[in-house]
């Protein structure tokens, strides 16, 4: 798709949320002041093409009342919203980066693992519940794994990596797998059904990060320095994260399972968390820094 196109459909959703509702001659008097619209109205039928193609390459609809005003659907879950507000947002800064003759240096980026080479492979065959066979060379092997047929449910990006949930045949239980770890994949032409419900939601609704537990889910309570509250409320670590503000901390309650990740989210935070409860939790992240501490101890002769 073009580039310039990708960046009109940008645009008009980010006006649209930005203003709420807006008539096509409202839209149109924005578009020609813009750098997109060489001085020229977005005709009709443009107009509605872009629509259709916002909402088939986007998932987010644009919808009009009976004041002939347009605006972006409020509907959705919050998956879905975060998942095309993180489309949109990796779309604008290809489309700005490419566009912009920034000097060589001037723009600095980590370097992440790679899943581009499966990435469409799975999409794929999530489009059409087709079973995919692939070699995995996971941290825990010494050599890589192959022949894994894997029936696979969903995506899931964490910390900068494409992870693919589904079911692994041979063992008939859900397992997570590393795009970057995958070496060679191939989609088979035998289908699989998917389960009942929304698997995604069933798996990972109530854990941070990617490993999923069959634990219940637990309330957890966070005391926050006033700084740190701040980075908490700006990127929550959880979806039913609550805040309860004092003077100078505040107290953040979730409802997640406990796992590895979320000791590691807290440990990155040093002094400036605190876990309050649950005690299963704080004997968690009190083994994780006893064992961390022991390797700095003098060893005794």
């Amino acid at each position: 798709m073009a580039r310039d196109i990708i960046s009109r459909f940008i645009w008009i959703v980010d006006t649209l949320q930005r203003y709420g509702k807006l008539s096509r001659a409202q839209l149109n008097d924005l578009w020609m002041r813009s750098s997109l619209s060489d001085g020229k109205p977005i005709p009709e039928r443009t107009f509605h093409y872009y629509r259709r193609a916002i909402e088939r390459n986007f998932h987010i609809g644009i919808c009009c009342n009976s004041r002939g005003e347009y605006y972006v659907e409020g509907n959705g879950s919050k998956r879905d919203k975060a998942f095309a507000n993180w489309l949109l947002d990796n779309q604008a800064v290809g489309t700005a980066l490419q566009s912009a003759a920034v000097a060589e240096g001037r723009v600095s980026v980590e370097e992440i693992p790679s899943a581009r080479e499966f990435l469409p492979t799975v999409l794929e065959s999530i489009r059409h519940n087709e079973k995919i066979v692939f070699t995995y060379a996971g941290f825990s092997r010494s050599l890589p794994e192959p022949g894994i047929v894997f029936h696979p449910y969903f995506l899931k990006l964490y910390k900068q990596r494409w992870y693919m949930v589904g079911l692994r045949e041979r063992s008939g239980d859900i397992r997570t797998y590393a795009l970057d770890r995958v070496r060679e994949m191939t989609i088979l032409k035998d289908t699989f059904d998917m389960p009942d419900g929304n698997p995604a939601a069933d798996i990972f609704d109530n854990i941070i990060g990617i490993s999923s537990s069959k634990a219940g889910v637990k309330t957890v309570r966070l005391r926050a320095e006033r700084t740190q509250a701040k980075y908490f409320r700006a990127l929550p670590l959880h979806h039913s994260q609550s805040e309860e503000v004092h003077e100078n901390y505040s107290i953040f309650t979730l409802r997640v399972k406990l796992n590895y990740e979320l000791v590691h989210e807290i440990l990155s935070c040093g002094h400036t968390v605190e876990v309050l409860s649950p005690p299963e939790l704080k004997a968690m992240v009190l083994t994780e820094l006893e064992q961390t501490l022991a390797m700095y101890k003098p060893q005794q002769n």
